[in-house]
């Protein structure tokens, strides 16, 4: 081998290996990590990439909250795959959300496009569901009309979602088996049976609270000007 006399400073090196051709000695190390690279990047994509049809299939649903005084509309929209085919198949492919209070527009707008390009990437989307219930609210949360309990706005959305998946057939409602229906079925009898079982005062028609007299044994006796008088006798402490 022989000396090379180097009149320039040394700014980068690279090795070369021994299984590398010798024509790219002279090449500039850009060149040689442009080629190595491929010349540019490819986008690697899980499903293969569907474009926007004119017109989408979609369903409304309302949300209103204690904690605010416009009611919120979600509006999904779906794409069906496969179409006229035994493997046809209904799948979401976009969220809207429309509301009067602005105070919430920022994250709004931010959440359906970010759940948009979920929906758009395809594979399995009903995880989504089980995160945005799992979202609570450090102010706590509220109730819905029939008793049941929503940590936050985002969790009743994901409960939304989750009603679409079902109704298109992507997520499975929840049934109890035949050991937990006839479970809830006894509990249920026991319960209303219980509630038939009234006192002798639960059907009278003095005021509530009323005391019970010791002249007619009647549960009548009230406070009235100042003196404990039966509405059933006339029995009063005050003669």
């Amino acid at each position: 081998m022989s000396a090379t006399r180097i009149d320039k400073k040394i700014v980068k090196y690279r090795v070369q290996k021994k299984e590398e051709p010798e024509k790219q000695a002279g090449k500039s190390a850009a060149e040689i990590a442009r080629e190595s690279r491929g010349g540019s990047a490819k986008v690697i994509r899980m499903t293969e990439e569907v474009q926007r049809p004119e017109m989408l299939i979609g369903s409304t649903y309302k949300i209103k909250t204690p904690v605010s005084d416009h009611a919120m509309y979600v509006t999904i929209n779906d794409i069906v795959l496969n179409e006229g085919t035994e493997h046809e198949q209904r799948r979401p492919f976009e969220i809207f959300i429309n509301s009067k209070n602005l105070d919430h527009f920022q994250w709004i707008v931010a959440l359906t496009r970010i759940i948009s390009a979920v929906f758009r990437k395809g594979g399995d989307v009903t995880f989504l569901v089980d995160e945005l219930k799992a979202v609570f609210d450090p102010r706590g949360g509220y109730w819905q009309p029939g008793g049941k309990f929503m940590p936050s706005i985002i969790a009743e959305l994901g409960h939304v979602i989750e009603k679409h998946l079902q109704s298109i057939g992507l997520l499975r409602k929840p049934e109890l088996d035949v050991h937990q229906k006839k479970l809830v079925d006894e509990k249920r009898a026991e319960f209303e049976a219980r509630q038939k079982q009234t006192d002798a005062f639960a059907k009278s028609h003095f005021p509530e609270g009323a005391q019970l007299c010791t002249k007619c044994s009647t549960a009548a006796v009230v406070r009235m000007d100042g003196c404990m008088t039966c509405l059933n006798c006339g029995d009063s402490k005050c003669g």
